[in-house]
Protein backbone atom coordinates (compact mmCIF):
# COMPACT_ATOMS: atom_id res chain seq x y z
CA UNK A 1 0.00 0.00 0.00
CA UNK A 2 1.18 3.59 -0.67
CA UNK A 3 1.09 4.45 3.01
CA UNK A 4 3.45 1.57 3.87
CA UNK A 5 5.91 2.39 1.09
CA UNK A 6 6.05 6.06 2.20
CA UNK A 7 6.71 5.01 5.79
CA UNK A 8 9.68 2.87 4.73
CA UNK A 9 11.50 5.74 3.03
CA UNK A 10 12.48 7.67 6.19
CA UNK A 11 13.62 4.45 7.87
CA UNK A 12 15.88 3.58 4.95
CA UNK A 13 17.27 7.11 4.89
CA UNK A 14 18.05 6.98 8.60
CA UNK A 15 19.88 3.66 8.19
CA UNK A 16 21.80 4.99 5.20
CA UNK A 17 22.82 8.20 6.98
CA UNK A 18 23.96 6.20 10.00
CA UNK A 19 26.47 4.40 7.80
CA UNK A 20 27.94 7.64 6.44
CA UNK A 21 31.01 9.20 8.13
CA UNK A 22 30.39 12.18 10.38
CA UNK A 23 30.70 15.46 8.46
CA UNK A 24 33.89 17.44 8.93
CA UNK A 25 34.52 21.08 8.17
CA UNK A 26 38.19 20.45 7.40
CA UNK A 27 40.27 17.93 5.49
CA UNK A 28 40.22 14.23 6.32
CA UNK A 29 41.83 13.49 9.68
CA UNK A 30 41.49 17.04 11.00
CA UNK A 31 39.09 17.93 13.83
CA UNK A 32 35.81 19.68 13.25
CA UNK A 33 36.27 23.45 13.01
CA UNK A 34 35.12 25.42 16.04
CA UNK A 35 33.70 28.92 15.86
CA UNK A 36 34.11 31.72 18.34
CA UNK A 37 35.94 34.89 19.26
CA UNK A 38 39.29 35.01 21.01
CA UNK A 39 40.55 37.62 23.41
CA UNK A 40 44.26 36.93 23.16
CA UNK A 41 45.34 39.30 25.92
CA UNK A 42 43.63 40.29 29.20
CA UNK A 43 44.35 40.26 32.95
CA UNK A 44 41.54 39.08 35.23
CA UNK A 45 43.69 38.92 38.38
CA UNK A 46 45.72 42.12 38.03
CA UNK A 47 44.34 43.25 41.39
CA UNK A 48 46.86 40.87 42.99
CA UNK A 49 49.77 42.49 41.08
CA UNK A 50 51.90 45.60 41.77
CA UNK A 51 51.83 45.06 45.54
CA UNK A 52 48.12 44.20 45.61
CA UNK A 53 46.87 47.73 46.41
CA UNK A 54 46.91 49.52 43.04
CA UNK A 55 43.93 47.88 41.28
CA UNK A 56 40.50 48.17 42.91
CA UNK A 57 37.89 45.41 42.82
CA UNK A 58 37.92 41.70 41.99
CA UNK A 59 36.41 39.56 39.22
CA UNK A 60 34.51 37.57 41.86
CA UNK A 61 34.00 37.35 45.60
CA UNK A 62 32.08 34.59 47.44
CA UNK A 63 30.46 37.32 49.55
CA UNK A 64 28.82 38.88 46.51
CA UNK A 65 29.12 41.71 44.01
CA UNK A 66 29.00 44.36 46.73
CA UNK A 67 32.33 43.05 48.02
CA UNK A 68 33.88 42.26 44.64
CA UNK A 69 33.23 45.69 43.13
CA UNK A 70 34.40 47.87 45.98
CA UNK A 71 36.79 50.79 45.46
CA UNK A 72 40.23 50.95 47.06
CA UNK A 73 40.33 52.40 50.61
CA UNK A 74 42.65 55.23 49.49
CA UNK A 75 40.00 56.35 46.95
CA UNK A 76 37.48 57.02 49.73
CA UNK A 77 35.71 60.37 49.81
CA UNK A 78 36.13 61.85 46.36
CA UNK A 79 39.09 59.92 44.98
CA UNK A 80 41.47 62.86 45.23
CA UNK A 81 44.22 60.66 46.70
CA UNK A 82 44.01 58.14 43.83
CA UNK A 83 46.98 59.78 42.13
CA UNK A 84 47.82 56.82 39.82
CA UNK A 85 44.23 56.68 38.55
CA UNK A 86 44.23 60.45 38.07
CA UNK A 87 47.61 60.51 36.34
CA UNK A 88 46.57 57.87 33.81
CA UNK A 89 43.10 59.31 33.23
CA UNK A 90 43.73 63.05 33.36
CA UNK A 91 47.50 63.35 32.83
CA UNK A 92 47.89 64.91 36.27
CA UNK A 93 47.99 63.47 39.83
CA UNK A 94 45.00 65.65 40.70
CA UNK A 95 41.41 64.62 40.04
CA UNK A 96 38.30 63.20 41.65
CA UNK A 97 35.75 60.46 41.11
CA UNK A 98 32.79 58.92 42.91
CA UNK A 99 34.23 55.85 44.67
CA UNK A 100 30.89 54.16 45.42
CA UNK A 101 30.99 51.34 42.88
CA UNK A 102 28.14 48.91 43.48
CA UNK A 103 25.25 49.58 43.13
CA UNK A 104 25.40 53.04 41.47
CA UNK A 105 28.63 52.71 39.42
CA UNK A 106 28.48 56.44 38.81
CA UNK A 107 32.11 56.91 37.72
CA UNK A 108 33.51 53.41 37.43
CA UNK A 109 34.02 51.08 35.74
CA UNK A 110 34.70 53.31 32.73
CA UNK A 111 36.54 52.78 29.47
CA UNK A 112 39.27 55.24 30.53
CA UNK A 113 39.60 54.18 34.17
CA UNK A 114 42.86 52.31 34.69
CA UNK A 115 42.65 51.11 38.29
CA UNK A 116 39.11 49.74 38.62
CA UNK A 117 38.09 46.13 37.92
CA UNK A 118 36.83 45.69 34.35
CA UNK A 119 36.14 41.93 34.25
CA UNK A 120 33.55 40.98 36.85
CA UNK A 121 32.62 37.37 36.09
CA UNK A 122 29.01 38.15 35.12
CA UNK A 123 30.29 40.64 32.52
CA UNK A 124 32.64 38.02 31.10
CA UNK A 125 29.72 35.58 31.03
CA UNK A 126 27.79 37.98 28.79
CA UNK A 127 30.67 37.99 26.32
CA UNK A 128 30.87 34.19 26.39
CA UNK A 129 27.13 33.86 25.74
CA UNK A 130 27.51 36.18 22.74
CA UNK A 131 30.18 34.00 21.11
CA UNK A 132 33.56 34.36 22.83
CA UNK A 133 35.23 30.96 23.10
CA UNK A 134 38.86 31.66 24.06
CA UNK A 135 40.31 33.94 26.72
CA UNK A 136 44.08 34.15 27.15
CA UNK A 137 44.53 35.43 30.66
CA UNK A 138 48.02 36.76 31.31
CA UNK A 139 49.24 36.56 34.88
CA UNK A 140 50.89 39.96 35.17
CA UNK A 141 53.22 41.97 37.38
CA UNK A 142 55.86 44.66 37.33
CA UNK A 143 58.39 45.05 40.12
CA UNK A 144 59.30 48.62 39.29
CA UNK A 145 55.69 49.84 39.41
CA UNK A 146 55.17 47.93 42.66
CA UNK A 147 58.19 49.63 44.24
CA UNK A 148 57.19 53.10 43.00
CA UNK A 149 53.60 52.85 44.27
CA UNK A 150 53.65 53.57 48.03
CA UNK A 151 50.68 51.38 49.09
CA UNK A 152 51.24 47.62 49.29
CA UNK A 153 49.75 44.54 50.91
CA UNK A 154 52.13 42.03 49.28
CA UNK A 155 55.87 42.04 48.45
CA UNK A 156 57.15 43.14 45.03
CA UNK A 157 58.14 39.60 43.98
CA UNK A 158 56.84 39.03 40.46
CA UNK A 159 56.87 35.23 40.56
CA UNK A 160 55.18 35.13 43.97
CA UNK A 161 52.42 37.27 42.49
CA UNK A 162 52.17 35.00 39.44
CA UNK A 163 51.64 31.98 41.68
CA UNK A 164 48.87 33.75 43.61
CA UNK A 165 47.12 34.84 40.41
CA UNK A 166 47.21 31.29 39.04
CA UNK A 167 45.59 30.11 42.26
CA UNK A 168 42.93 32.85 42.02
CA UNK A 169 42.10 31.66 38.49
CA UNK A 170 41.45 28.16 39.80
CA UNK A 171 39.36 29.60 42.62
CA UNK A 172 37.29 31.55 40.10
CA UNK A 173 36.67 28.38 38.11
CA UNK A 174 35.46 26.63 41.27
CA UNK A 175 33.33 29.64 42.21
CA UNK A 176 31.56 29.53 38.83
CA UNK A 177 31.22 25.74 39.04
CA UNK A 178 29.41 26.08 42.37
CA UNK A 179 26.84 28.33 40.70
CA UNK A 180 26.46 26.15 37.62
CA UNK A 181 25.78 22.66 38.92
CA UNK A 182 28.99 21.56 40.59
CA UNK A 183 32.63 20.65 39.74
CA UNK A 184 33.31 20.65 36.02
CA UNK A 185 29.86 22.05 35.13
CA UNK A 186 30.73 25.72 34.77
CA UNK A 187 31.20 27.65 31.54
CA UNK A 188 34.67 28.91 32.63
CA UNK A 189 37.26 26.16 32.01
CA UNK A 190 41.03 26.55 32.47
CA UNK A 191 42.79 24.42 29.83
CA UNK A 192 46.35 23.11 29.57
CA UNK A 193 46.57 22.03 25.94
CA UNK A 194 44.90 22.56 22.59
CA UNK A 195 42.96 19.27 22.66
CA UNK A 196 41.39 20.15 26.00
CA UNK A 197 40.60 23.64 24.71
CA UNK A 198 38.93 22.23 21.61
CA UNK A 199 36.77 19.90 23.68
CA UNK A 200 35.74 22.76 25.96
CA UNK A 201 34.74 24.88 22.97
CA UNK A 202 32.86 22.01 21.35
CA UNK A 203 30.94 21.74 24.64
CA UNK A 204 29.96 25.40 24.18
CA UNK A 205 32.11 26.71 27.04
CA UNK A 206 34.92 29.26 27.39
CA UNK A 207 38.47 27.89 27.09
CA UNK A 208 40.73 29.89 29.42
CA UNK A 209 44.44 29.78 28.56
CA UNK A 210 47.05 30.98 31.07
CA UNK A 211 49.93 33.20 30.01
CA UNK A 212 52.60 35.28 31.77
CA UNK A 213 53.46 38.93 31.13
CA UNK A 214 56.05 40.28 33.55
CA UNK A 215 58.95 42.68 33.24
CA UNK A 216 61.53 40.41 34.90
CA UNK A 217 60.66 36.76 34.21
CA UNK A 218 62.26 34.44 36.79
CA UNK A 219 64.19 37.38 38.28
CA UNK A 220 65.99 38.15 35.00
CA UNK A 221 66.64 41.82 35.75
CA UNK A 222 69.66 43.95 34.99
CA UNK A 223 71.86 45.05 37.91
CA UNK A 224 74.68 47.37 36.98
CA UNK A 225 74.29 46.25 33.39
CA UNK A 226 74.77 42.57 34.29
CA UNK A 227 72.10 39.84 34.34
CA UNK A 228 70.75 38.75 37.72
CA UNK A 229 69.70 35.31 36.48
CA UNK A 230 71.28 32.24 34.91
CA UNK A 231 70.27 29.58 32.42
CA UNK A 232 69.43 27.34 35.36
CA UNK A 233 67.04 30.01 36.70
CA UNK A 234 65.33 30.15 33.29
CA UNK A 235 64.96 26.37 33.13
CA UNK A 236 63.51 26.22 36.64
CA UNK A 237 61.19 29.13 35.87
CA UNK A 238 59.88 27.64 32.63
CA UNK A 239 59.32 24.29 34.31
CA UNK A 240 57.36 25.98 37.08
CA UNK A 241 55.35 28.01 34.56
CA UNK A 242 54.37 24.81 32.75
CA UNK A 243 53.43 23.19 36.08
CA UNK A 244 51.08 26.14 36.70
CA UNK A 245 49.45 25.47 33.35
CA UNK A 246 51.01 28.44 31.53
CA UNK A 247 51.07 27.98 27.75
CA UNK A 248 51.99 31.46 26.45
CA UNK A 249 54.65 33.90 27.68
CA UNK A 250 56.41 37.20 27.11
CA UNK A 251 60.18 37.50 27.25
CA UNK A 252 60.19 41.19 28.21
CA UNK A 253 57.58 43.81 29.07
CA UNK A 254 57.85 47.60 29.45
CA UNK A 255 61.42 47.72 30.78
CA UNK A 256 64.75 46.42 29.53
CA UNK A 257 65.72 43.24 31.31
CA UNK A 258 68.46 40.63 31.13
CA UNK A 259 66.69 38.89 28.25
CA UNK A 260 65.86 41.66 25.78
CA UNK A 261 65.34 45.32 25.15
CA UNK A 262 61.77 46.61 24.99
CA UNK A 263 59.71 48.47 22.44
CA UNK A 264 59.48 52.01 23.80
CA UNK A 265 56.26 53.66 24.92
CA UNK A 266 55.69 57.08 23.40
CA UNK A 267 54.36 60.36 24.78
CA UNK A 268 53.90 61.23 28.47
CA UNK A 269 53.32 57.58 29.42
CA UNK A 270 56.61 56.73 27.73
CA UNK A 271 58.45 59.34 29.77
CA UNK A 272 57.09 57.81 32.97
CA UNK A 273 58.02 54.29 31.85
CA UNK A 274 61.49 55.52 30.87
CA UNK A 275 61.86 56.96 34.35
CA UNK A 276 60.88 53.60 35.84
CA UNK A 277 63.37 51.90 33.50
CA UNK A 278 66.04 54.08 35.15
CA UNK A 279 64.81 53.12 38.63
CA UNK A 280 64.80 49.42 37.77
CA UNK A 281 67.99 49.10 35.72
CA UNK A 282 70.09 52.11 36.66
CA UNK A 283 69.88 53.64 33.18
CA UNK A 284 67.41 55.27 30.85
CA UNK A 285 66.51 53.67 27.53
CA UNK A 286 69.35 53.80 25.05
CA UNK A 287 68.12 54.71 21.57
CA UNK A 288 69.61 55.15 18.13
CA UNK A 289 68.17 56.30 14.83
CA UNK A 290 66.79 53.26 13.04
CA UNK A 291 68.44 52.24 9.80
CA UNK A 292 65.92 49.56 8.73
CA UNK A 293 62.18 49.49 8.14
CA UNK A 294 61.30 48.26 11.66
CA UNK A 295 61.41 50.73 14.53
CA UNK A 296 60.22 51.31 18.06
CA UNK A 297 57.96 54.14 19.22
CA UNK A 298 59.56 57.56 19.29
CA UNK A 299 60.63 58.76 22.74
CA UNK A 300 59.25 62.15 23.71
CA UNK A 301 61.90 64.82 24.49
CA UNK A 302 62.16 65.84 28.13
CA UNK A 303 60.58 69.20 27.36
CA UNK A 304 57.43 67.58 26.00
CA UNK A 305 56.56 65.14 28.77
CA UNK A 306 53.93 67.30 30.43
CA UNK A 307 53.70 69.22 33.68
CA UNK A 308 53.14 66.11 35.83
CA UNK A 309 56.68 64.79 35.30
CA UNK A 310 58.60 68.06 35.19
CA UNK A 311 59.16 68.24 38.99
CA UNK A 312 60.59 64.70 38.96
CA UNK A 313 62.91 65.53 36.09
CA UNK A 314 64.12 68.64 37.93
CA UNK A 315 64.85 66.58 41.04
CA UNK A 316 66.91 64.15 38.94
CA UNK A 317 68.85 67.07 37.54
CA UNK A 318 69.49 68.45 41.03
CA UNK A 319 70.77 65.00 42.07
CA UNK A 320 73.32 65.12 39.28
CA UNK A 321 71.59 62.53 37.11
CA UNK A 322 72.01 63.39 33.46
CA UNK A 323 68.84 63.05 31.44
CA UNK A 324 69.20 61.26 28.11
CA UNK A 325 69.43 63.21 24.88
CA UNK A 326 68.12 61.16 22.00
CA UNK A 327 68.95 61.38 18.29
CA UNK A 328 66.35 62.19 15.70
CA UNK A 329 63.67 59.57 15.07
CA UNK A 330 62.62 57.02 14.20
CA UNK A 331 64.02 55.53 17.40
CA UNK A 332 65.27 51.98 17.90
CA UNK A 333 66.31 50.47 21.21
CA UNK A 334 69.99 49.58 21.00
CA UNK A 335 69.29 46.48 23.10
CA UNK A 336 68.19 43.40 21.23
CA UNK A 337 67.90 39.79 22.34
CA UNK A 338 70.63 38.71 24.75
CA UNK A 339 72.19 35.24 24.88
CA UNK A 340 69.95 34.50 27.87
CA UNK A 341 66.94 35.75 25.92
CA UNK A 342 67.76 33.43 23.04
CA UNK A 343 68.15 30.60 25.57
CA UNK A 344 64.69 31.35 26.98
CA UNK A 345 63.07 31.25 23.55
CA UNK A 346 64.77 27.94 22.85
CA UNK A 347 63.52 26.72 26.24
CA UNK A 348 59.97 27.77 25.37
CA UNK A 349 60.17 25.89 22.07
CA UNK A 350 61.50 22.83 23.89
CA UNK A 351 58.45 22.98 26.18
CA UNK A 352 56.09 23.67 23.24
CA UNK A 353 54.99 27.07 24.59
CA UNK A 354 53.66 30.01 22.59
CA UNK A 355 56.16 32.87 22.25
CA UNK A 356 54.68 36.36 22.66
CA UNK A 357 56.70 38.81 20.55
CA UNK A 358 54.88 42.00 21.57
CA UNK A 359 56.87 44.41 23.77
CA UNK A 360 60.20 43.26 22.31
CA UNK A 361 62.32 45.99 20.77
CA UNK A 362 62.44 46.01 16.97
CA UNK A 363 65.93 44.52 17.18
CA UNK A 364 64.91 41.84 19.69
CA UNK A 365 61.74 40.89 17.79
CA UNK A 366 63.68 40.45 14.56
CA UNK A 367 66.22 38.24 16.31
CA UNK A 368 63.51 36.20 18.07
CA UNK A 369 61.67 35.61 14.79
CA UNK A 370 64.99 34.50 13.28
CA UNK A 371 65.32 31.80 15.95
CA UNK A 372 61.74 30.64 15.37
CA UNK A 373 62.24 30.62 11.60
CA UNK A 374 65.42 28.55 11.86
CA UNK A 375 63.46 25.95 13.85
CA UNK A 376 60.29 26.36 11.72
CA UNK A 377 58.43 26.81 14.99
CA UNK A 378 54.82 28.01 14.55
CA UNK A 379 54.01 28.87 18.18
CA UNK A 380 54.20 32.66 17.99
CA UNK A 381 51.66 35.44 18.48
CA UNK A 382 51.41 39.22 18.46
CA UNK A 383 48.50 39.51 20.87
CA UNK A 384 47.82 43.24 21.22
CA UNK A 385 49.47 45.37 18.50
CA UNK A 386 52.78 45.98 20.31
CA UNK A 387 55.04 44.73 17.52
CA UNK A 388 56.31 46.63 14.48
CA UNK A 389 53.98 45.90 11.57
CA UNK A 390 56.86 45.09 9.21
CA UNK A 391 57.18 41.75 11.03
CA UNK A 392 53.59 40.66 10.31
CA UNK A 393 54.44 38.57 7.19
CA UNK A 394 57.09 36.67 9.14
CA UNK A 395 54.64 35.82 11.93
CA UNK A 396 52.05 34.63 9.42
CA UNK A 397 54.54 32.57 7.39
CA UNK A 398 55.54 30.72 10.54
CA UNK A 399 51.90 29.79 11.13
CA UNK A 400 51.55 32.24 14.00
CA UNK A 401 48.62 34.49 14.84
CA UNK A 402 47.95 38.21 15.17
CA UNK A 403 45.34 39.94 17.32
CA UNK A 404 44.58 43.67 17.22
CA UNK A 405 44.52 45.83 20.32
CA UNK A 406 41.01 46.59 21.54
CA UNK A 407 40.32 50.03 20.05
CA UNK A 408 37.39 51.92 18.57
CA UNK A 409 35.56 50.03 15.81
CA UNK A 410 36.88 52.14 12.93
CA UNK A 411 40.49 51.92 14.11
CA UNK A 412 40.24 48.20 14.87
CA UNK A 413 38.74 47.58 11.42
CA UNK A 414 41.54 49.53 9.72
CA UNK A 415 44.14 47.48 11.59
CA UNK A 416 42.40 44.23 10.61
CA UNK A 417 42.55 45.24 6.93
CA UNK A 418 46.25 46.05 7.24
CA UNK A 419 47.02 42.79 9.04
CA UNK A 420 44.95 40.62 6.71
CA UNK A 421 46.78 42.06 3.70
CA UNK A 422 50.00 40.59 5.17
CA UNK A 423 48.61 37.08 5.71
CA UNK A 424 50.09 33.92 4.23
CA UNK A 425 47.47 32.91 1.61
CA UNK A 426 48.49 29.26 1.99
CA UNK A 427 47.20 29.24 5.59
CA UNK A 428 43.72 29.71 7.07
CA UNK A 429 43.10 33.19 8.42
CA UNK A 430 41.38 34.13 11.64
CA UNK A 431 41.60 37.30 13.69
CA UNK A 432 41.50 38.02 17.38
CA UNK A 433 41.49 40.99 19.70
CA UNK A 434 43.67 41.78 22.69
CA UNK A 435 41.36 43.82 24.90
CA UNK A 436 44.06 44.14 27.59
CA UNK A 437 41.35 44.46 30.23
CA UNK A 438 42.86 45.45 33.60
CA UNK A 439 46.10 46.16 31.75
CA UNK A 440 46.00 49.86 32.67
CA UNK A 441 45.25 50.94 29.12
CA UNK A 442 42.04 52.51 27.89
CA UNK A 443 39.35 50.24 26.48
CA UNK A 444 37.44 51.23 23.29
CA UNK A 445 35.75 54.58 23.88
CA UNK A 446 32.25 55.81 22.99
CA UNK A 447 31.20 55.79 19.33
CA UNK A 448 32.48 58.74 17.36
CA UNK A 449 29.84 58.66 14.64
CA UNK A 450 30.47 57.83 11.00
CA UNK A 451 28.50 56.18 8.23
CA UNK A 452 27.50 53.22 10.39
CA UNK A 453 25.53 55.40 12.79
CA UNK A 454 24.91 54.54 16.45
CA UNK A 455 24.57 50.97 17.66
CA UNK A 456 20.89 50.15 17.96
CA UNK A 457 19.57 48.10 20.86
CA UNK A 458 18.60 45.31 21.13
CA UNK A 459 20.99 43.65 18.70
CA UNK A 460 21.84 40.09 17.66
CA UNK A 461 25.24 38.53 18.24
CA UNK A 462 27.14 38.50 14.92
CA UNK A 463 28.27 34.91 15.59
CA UNK A 464 24.92 33.58 16.78
CA UNK A 465 21.86 35.55 15.62
CA UNK A 466 19.73 33.60 18.07
CA UNK A 467 21.46 35.45 20.93
CA UNK A 468 19.81 38.85 21.43
CA UNK A 469 21.34 41.47 23.70
CA UNK A 470 19.99 44.69 25.11
CA UNK A 471 21.84 47.34 27.10
CA UNK A 472 23.91 45.93 29.94
CA UNK A 473 22.60 46.57 33.44
CA UNK A 474 24.23 46.06 36.84
CA UNK A 475 22.84 47.41 40.08
CA UNK A 476 21.31 50.80 39.32
CA UNK A 477 23.47 51.47 36.25
CA UNK A 478 22.71 50.88 32.57
CA UNK A 479 25.55 51.14 30.03
CA UNK A 480 25.27 52.06 26.36
CA UNK A 481 28.20 51.61 23.96
CA UNK A 482 27.26 54.80 22.11
CA UNK A 483 27.86 56.99 25.14
CA UNK A 484 29.95 54.82 27.50
CA UNK A 485 32.20 52.84 25.17
CA UNK A 486 33.45 49.51 26.54
CA UNK A 487 33.10 50.56 30.15
CA UNK A 488 33.58 46.95 31.25
CA UNK A 489 34.00 43.49 29.74
CA UNK A 490 30.25 43.03 29.46
CA UNK A 491 30.17 45.51 26.57
CA UNK A 492 32.52 43.47 24.36
CA UNK A 493 29.54 42.00 22.44
CA UNK A 494 28.25 45.54 21.80
CA UNK A 495 31.71 46.54 20.53
CA UNK A 496 31.87 43.54 18.17
CA UNK A 497 28.40 44.37 16.85
CA UNK A 498 29.68 47.90 16.19
CA UNK A 499 32.74 46.45 14.41
CA UNK A 500 30.38 44.53 12.13
CA UNK A 501 28.43 47.71 11.40
CA UNK A 502 31.65 49.53 10.50
CA UNK A 503 33.61 46.76 8.77
CA UNK A 504 30.86 44.51 7.42
CA UNK A 505 30.33 40.76 7.89
CA UNK A 506 33.81 39.85 6.59
CA UNK A 507 35.60 41.09 9.70
CA UNK A 508 33.30 39.38 12.19
CA UNK A 509 33.51 36.18 10.14
CA UNK A 510 37.31 36.37 10.40
CA UNK A 511 36.91 36.95 14.14
CA UNK A 512 34.56 33.95 14.39
CA UNK A 513 37.42 31.86 12.96
CA UNK A 514 39.84 33.28 15.52
CA UNK A 515 39.39 30.46 18.04
CA UNK A 516 40.01 27.79 15.38
CA UNK A 517 43.16 29.44 14.03
CA UNK A 518 44.51 29.88 17.56
CA UNK A 519 43.91 26.19 18.34
CA UNK A 520 45.66 25.15 15.12
CA UNK A 521 48.67 27.32 15.92
CA UNK A 522 48.80 25.94 19.45
CA UNK A 523 48.51 22.34 18.24
CA UNK A 524 51.28 22.91 15.70
CA UNK A 525 53.52 24.19 18.52
CA UNK A 526 52.70 21.15 20.66
CA UNK A 527 53.65 18.76 17.87
CA UNK A 528 56.73 20.65 16.63
CA UNK A 529 60.06 18.79 17.04
CA UNK A 530 61.84 19.82 20.23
Amino acid sequence: MPVRRAACVPILLVLLLALLPAPRANAEGEPREVRGYIDAHSHLMAYEAFGGALMCGKPFDPRGIQEALRDCPDHAGNGVLAWWENFNKYGTPFGTHDPTGWPTFKDWPAYDSRTHQQVYYEWLERSWRAGQRVLVNHLVDNRQLCEIYPLKRTPCDEMASIRVQAQRMREMQSFIDERTGGPGKGWFRIVRDSAQARQVIEDGKLAVVLGIETSEPFGCRLVGGAPACTRADIDRGLDEARSLGVASMFVCHKYDNALCGVRFDGGVAGAFVNLANFVGTGRFWQAETCTGAAHDNTIAPAGEVGDALQPILKLLGMAGITLPIYPSGPHCNVRGLSDLGAYMIQGMMKRHMIVEVDHMSAKAAGQALGILEAARYPGVISSHSWMDATYLPRVYRLGGMVAGYGSAADRFTAEWRRDKAQRDPARPFGYGYGLDANGMGALPGPRTGGDAGPLRYPFASPIDPAVKLDRLRAGLRTWDLNTDGVANYGLVPDWIADIRAVGGPEITEDMARGAEVYLRMWRAAETAPS
